[in-house]
């Protein structure tokens, strides 16, 4: 079976698992109106036993929800015979599920009589006291009638037996001058014939409890006892008392001479109590009926027990796939040292780029995936660009824009993933490889995409997931330490090859479990422009926001949760307390978290030091830039942290969180300065830098030189290496299996 079949099996199985989950969380809010339905029953009884002459009713026991015995044999054949109501003696119902008691009411739908219904094992069992007492009544009571008393015992344990034999001396202290029978749901008596499985236990059968309760009928003059509790017909007396075990109304009967289906008539006349056999025989030979006996078993299991079945069947299926998949998967912990050279094709490739984020939208994949574009394409190649559609967006050859479904934020666009004109675009352009930037949405069309048009697909990893719990509707700890690694990981072993941008994410990638080939590749910035500013427009952003010739601070960061920029307001009221040297911080960018953060500077009394920028282009990023003496970061959430090294080629130092996709940029105490996350220990590195100049220039420089390896130009040509690489890896493996084919 290839992988992409044993996968729709995978997620068949657990969206089958997942569904029924579902359906029980509805059986249990939308129960039935169904209730105290014994009263009613008991009510027609009692109409039918005031008339003159003998009471007659059917016992049967061990229903079991059985389609083909109890509801399509027995109750045809009780409601053709004279008998005034019906009895449970137990275990009616397979189990106390809600799907199991909304069946038996099906089934009891079809009978022509009242009935009354003795509370045993099975009812009680999945938490089904409940529901027996909500739709049916009491799990104990007694029904007096002119001819007979029936007596309702709870063997179960639901109910404390020193309460119920209290209940019985007050109920029959007086001598009855009518016969008394007590139905009670497990044998307190050994059947005659020993059976295929043990009897029921409840809560008379040890011993000592059950001589207890066997003394009591006899002082109170109980004249039988009847019940369910084993699949088998047993009549005996025993102290004076008859005991009758009934239990063929359809579960785990093996239809021989000792468990066949079969039903009891009761007859109460002047003459006493006669109980008679009814045995039900529907296959002509023995070998026929042990068949019909498995038959009607199966039938029922999977009429009302199906949900059960398939449930079990799909969990069993997930886990063998899941220790397949651990246990016997072969997984490579080292790095790929085969030779993999990249293949120059002689002609320009076409290249399609999957991304759920793009321009307008200001953020570091969106500026990332504009570079490689722009810079893949100055080499002469072809890129068509998938994208979300945004309001302010601007036409770019290229770039395909895709309709939105829903907007989340303001920065995150659900793109249409089943847009057909984006298929047929992609199909026309007929491309040699396909990058994806993210492993979902989006991402995941461009997947199919790949393997559709068996060309490589290539995965960026841009993005720790994990960092966006607090923005997805699920536990959050669920989703930062199970879920986000997952989906990275998913997504990147159906790749062919993986790109990172600095050697902690390729780690990071290895530790997850994915071995397929990963290449560390940091985006690339323009040094020289960033190197440039207008004279003009430095002018005005001086008079804008430093009009009283501060120290300024300047940090580029989108305004939201993962980018901890409560910790870096907090640092800020901290130098002010300090009393360091005038300072202002600009924050360029914008983000969900703008109004927040604005009550935040303001509680902090820092509006005259913090400024909320907002959304700057790109072109005049550079300008802000120059107008600053320090770059500051806080961000722990980054995998490259591009910005940063966008600073360091404007030529400024940088004090930021050691974390990753910062440390792979900021050399402590050569190109700036990183700290723990420790407000104390940040705020000192701050500081410091404000009132020495010379070391601010010092790593400057170092900042700047740092940078100039990090060109658009070298990126470019290294992604296109790897594009190379994966296409003729491609089409090498595809000729060895041609070969092996063969």
């Amino acid at each position: 079976m290839n992988r992409a079949l044993l996968s729709l099996f995978f997620y068949i199985n657990l969206a089958i698992v997942l569904m029924i989950a579902v359906y029980r969380a509805y059986l249990y809010i939308a129960a039935p109106d169904a209730s105290a339905l014994l009263v009613r029953q008991i009510e027609m009884i009692e109409a039918v036993a005031s008339e003159s002459g003998p009471l007659k009713f059917a016992v049967v026991g061990e229903g079991n929800n059985s389609i083909g015995m109890l509801e399509r044999t027995l109750i045809p054949r009780i409601n053709a015979s004279d008998v005034d109501f019906m009895v449970s003696a137990g275990n009616i119902v397979s189990g106390g599920g809600e799907d199991k008691y909304r069946s038996i009411l099906q089934i009891l739908s079809h009978l022509d009589i009242p009935y009354l219904l003795t509370f045993g094992k099975n009812e009680f069992g999945e938490f089904g006291s409940t529901r027996f007492y909500q739709r049916f009544g009491p799990h104990f009571y007694s029904i007096a009638l002119p001819q007979t008393r029936l007596v309702f015992l709870d063997a179960t344990g639901r109910t404390p037996t020193d309460w119920q034999e209290r209940w019985l001396r007050d109920i029959l202290q007086t001598e009855e001058a009518r016969p008394v029978i007590v139905f009670v749901a497990h044998p307190l008596v050994a059947p005659v014939h020993e059976t295929l499985f043990e009897p029921d236990r409840g809560a008379w059968s040890d011993p000592e409890d059950r001589d207890r309760l066997l003394g009591l009928f006899r002082r109170l003059g109980v004249d039988m006892v009847v019940s369910a509790g084993a699949a088998t017909y047993s009549d005996q007396i025993f102290n004076g008392i008859r005991h009758i075990v009934t239990g063929g109304a359809g579960g785990f009967v093996v239809n021989d001479e000792t468990s066949f289906y079969h039903l009891l008539k009761f007859t109460i006349d002047q003459g006493g109590v006669q109980a008679d056999l009814v045995r039900i025989d529907t296959a002509p030979t023995q070998l026929a009926q042990r068949i019909e006996g498995l038959w009607f078993f199966l039938y029922s299991l999977f009429y009302v027990g199906w949900l059960n079945f398939i449930a079990i069947f799909s969990a069993f299926v997930l886990t063998a796939m899941y220790l397949y998949n651990k246990l016997f998967r072969e997984r490579r912990y080292y790095p790929d040292y085969e030779l993999r050279a990249a293949v120059d094709l002689k002609r320009p490739l076409r290249i399609v780029m999957f991304t759920n984020t793009y321009l307008p939208s200001i953020n570091g994949v969106a500026v990332s995936v504009n570079r490689l574009k722009a810079g893949l394409e100055r080499q002469g190649h072809q890129v068509l660009l998938c994208a979300p559609s945004y309001d302010r967006q601007k036409p770019e050859a290229g770039v395909l824009r895709i309709p939105i479904l829903i907007s989340v934020g303001t920065t995150f666009r659900l793109a249409n993933p089943v847009h057909r004109q984006t298929w047929r675009t992609v199909k026309d352009f007929r491309p040699d490889v396909i990058h994806l930037h993210h492993p979902f949405w989006l991402g995941s069309v461009g997947l199919r995409m790949a393997r559709r048009f068996k060309v490589p697909a290539i995965f960026t990893y841009h993005t720790r997931l994990e960092q966006f719990a607090h923005a997805i509707p699920l536990p959050s700890a669920l989703f930062r330490n199970v879920i986000a690694h997952w989906v990275v990981r998913r997504f990147a072993i159906q790749c062919d090859e993986i790109i990172v941008p600095t050697p902690v994410t390729r780690d990071y990638i290895r530790l997850i479990g994915v071995d397929r080939p990963v290449h560390v590749h940091a985006t690339g910035v323009e040094v020289e422009r960033f190197q440039q500013s207008d004279p003009a427009k430095l002018t005005i952003l001086t008079e804008r926001y430093n009009p009283d010739g501060r120290m300024i601070l300047v940090t580029v960061s989108r305004l939201s949760k993962e980018k901890n920029l409560d910790f870096l307001i907090a640092a800020m009221k901290e130098l002010k307390v300090r009393r360091a040297p005038p300072f202002r911080l600009l924050v360029i960018g914008d983000g969900d978290e703008r109004a927040p953060l604005t009550r935040k500077i303001r509680d902090a009394g820092l509006t005259s030091e913090v400024r909320l920028v907002g959304s700057v282009p790109a072109l005049n990023i550079p300008d802000y830039l120059k107008l600053a003496q320090l770059f500051v970061f806080t961000s722990v959430s980054e995998t490259q942290g591009m910005v940063v090294l966008e600073a360091m080629a404007a030529g400024l130092p940088v004090v930021a969180i050691n974390a990753s996709g910062v440390d792979a940029f900021v050399q402590n105490h050569q190109t700036g300065i990183l700290t723990e996350e420790n407000l104390d220990s940040w705020t000192d590195a701050v500081h410091a830098l404000l009132v020495n100049r010379s070391e601010r220039q010092k790593l400057a420089r170092a900042a700047l030189e740092k940078a100039q390896h990090h060109s658009i130009e070298q990126f470019s040509g290294d992604i296109l290496k790897v594009y190379q690489t994966a296409i003729a890896t491609r089409k090498r493996t595809d000729k060895l299996t041609v070969r092996y084919v063969r």
